[in-house]
This record gives structure tokens, C-alpha cells and sequence, in this order.
């Protein structure tokens, strides 16, 4: 069971977590949802369509102009309150790797830590603990926030993966972040190649199915940590099919059915309608999910 916020998602249930970028520069959108007005539109419309979780992010993840703590809390404390008047229900994720931006977004009523950066500020764990909030622990390769992976190999990138995430989350649980609020991402892109990030999306069932006993909090009757993947349009969809960012759409969509096939829960994404048609499509193949309608050959 995942716990986060006011929502519990079951073992076999997809979670949606749509991206809304409080930045001027973002990668995709340019700056679309930088504004207050256009980015709770965009908020209203992911929910709609089916997203679960909100992400909120106030800095650009590639290189750019320098964006302090009190800019990026600027961009995203007040906004996270109103998404909380507005969606009660909703889970609230915030994308940082700072604590003291941790801190203000959670009083304002986050639900999620989203450190795509992979524990490069230890102290943002702490507070996910101390506001009991859910925790994403990424394998960024060691990296630098906001720098790009430079000749970076691994004996066996997937090992690496694991041995950082459950790392990781032995941490976050050794500091009091409740086991169901941690979620492990394997960081396509971040530190990685594209022949990485392949890699990783071929041998994600090792992820999705790896107790961390060997980490020494496994229990008895413990589940693998959730697993969210972050792939909508990426570097790595682009360069395997030679796209520009705005026609990476399918080769993500593709990308979603076999991290869903292989055991991903959570999905980071920009298209929230076409990712809950695969998602549903997986989820009925699988047996998890029954027809929307079933009128064939019954007639």
C-alpha cells in the first residue's frame, strides 16, 4: 500500500503525477504554466484527466540562470497553498532538492518531497520525516543539481540504481519516514546516458520486485518500494528516435506501457489523457483492470 497525503493506492493501481513547472525556462513548456492563472488551469485540467498527484517544480532541472532557495520558494510556497485550497483531496508533490524549500512547501501543504536529485541535501529527508510526508529517492549518478552527465559508465547501472535508491530509503526510514511514503526512481536521464536510461527502463522489473532486506529494514510480510518513473519526453526518448522535444510524445507513451508492463506504479508526466489510456490498456492485459465496457460477441 501507498500512503500519501489523503489517498491510499493499492498494490495494482496505476498513480498519475502530472508536472506543472513554476519556471520561466522549462525544457517542454517554456514557461507556459509560470503564471498563478495558467498553472492552476493546468492544475485543474491534470486532475480531470485523471492525475492523482500534482509535482510542483520551481527550477529548471538542465543548466540556466542561477535560481536561489528564496526564488525557488518564491515560485512555489504560495502556489502550493492554493492548490491546497482548491484540491483538498489531491496529493501535492513539490520537485526540490533543498531543505529549507522542503520545509516552507510542506507548512504550506505539501504532501510529497520529490528529490530528483538524489539526497544531494541529506537534510531534506529529515524533513520529510519530521512533516510525515512522502519521499521520492532518486539515483541521480552522484551529479551536480542542474548539470548534465559527462562520460559517466557503471560496472552494472541497474546495480548502481538499486544500491542508491534502497540506500536511500534506508535512510529516509532510519529518520522516521513512514516505509508506505517512500517511493524509488531510477533517474532516466539524470546522470545517465541514453544507453543507460534504456537499460534501466529493460531491467526495471529488477527494481519493482527487490525487497530491500538486504538494506536491513525489510520485515516480515515487506513489499518492494514503489517504483515512479519520471519519461515524459526526455533526452533519452528523443535521441533513441531522433526527435525534437515536442514529437517525443509516442516514444514516451512506449516507454510507458513497458515500465507499467514491468511494475512501475507511479508516472511523472506532461500528457496526463493519453498516459491514463496506456495505463488502463496495461492495467487490462495484466487482469488488474476490467473493460470499460464489454458489449462484443455478446449480442
Amino acid at each position: 500500500m501507498l500512503r500519501l497525503g489523503r489517498r491510499e493506492f493499492d498494490e495494482h493501481e496505476p498513480v498519475i503525477m502530472a508536472i506543472v513547472n513554476r519556471t520561466p525556462d522549462s525544457f517542454y513548456d517554456q514557461g507556459s504554466t509560470f503564471q498563478d492563472e495558467p498553472a492552476l488551469a493546468r492544475v485543474e485540467q491534470a486532475v480531470a484527466e485523471g492525475a492523482a498527484i500534482i509535482d510542483i517544480g520551481g527550477v529548471k532541472a538542465g543548466p540556466g540562470e542561477e535560481v536561489t532557495a528564496e526564488e525557488e520558494a518564491r515560485r512555489t510556497v504560495g502556489f502550493v497553498a492554493e492548490v491546497r485550497r482548491r484540491h483538498p483531496d489531491v496529493v501535492i508533490s513539490v520537485d526540490t532538492w533543498r531543505h529549507d524549500v522542503g520545509e516552507a512547501v510542506c507548512e504550506a501543504g505539501a504532501d510529497v518531497l520529490n528529490d530528483a536529485w538524489g539526497g544531494v541535501d541529506p537534510k531534506l529527508a529529515e524533513v520529510a520525516a519530521r512533516y510525515d510526508v512522502g519521499l521520492v529517492c532518486t539515483h541521480a549518478g552522484g551529479v551536480e543539481p542542474r548539470t548534465r552527465p559527462h562520460r559517466t559508465e557503471y560496472d552494472d547501472v541497474m546495480a548502481d540504481i538499486l544500491r542508491v535508491t534502497l540506500g536511500l530509503a534506508e535512510r529516509a526510514v532510519s529518520l522516521g519516514v513512514r516505509r508506505d511514503r517512500i517511493m524509488i526512481d531510477p533517474g532516466h536521464d539524470f546522470g545517465k546516458n541514453t544507453r543507460h536510461s534504456l537499460e534501466a527502463t529493460r531491467r526495471l522489473g529488477e527494481m519493482a520486485e527487490t525487497v530491500p532486506q538486504a538494506l536491513g529494514f525489510a520485515r516480515a510480510g515487506d513489499t518492494p518500494l514503489p517504483v515512479l518513473v519520471s519519461l515524459s519526453n526526455k533526452d533519452f526518448v528523443g535521441e533513441t528516435l531522433d526527435k525534437p522535444v515536442k514529437e517525443r510524445v509516442l516514444g514516451t507513451l512506449a516507454t510507458t506501457a513497458v515500465s507499467a508492463w514491468l511494475g512501475a506504479r507511479v508516472y511523472r508526466v506532461h500528457e496526463v489523457a493519453e498516459t491514463k489510456q496506456v495505463l488502463d490498456m496495461v492495467a487490462s492485459i495484466a487482469g488488474h483492470r476490467a473493460p470499460a465496457v464489454g458489449r462484443r460477441g455478446l449480442a
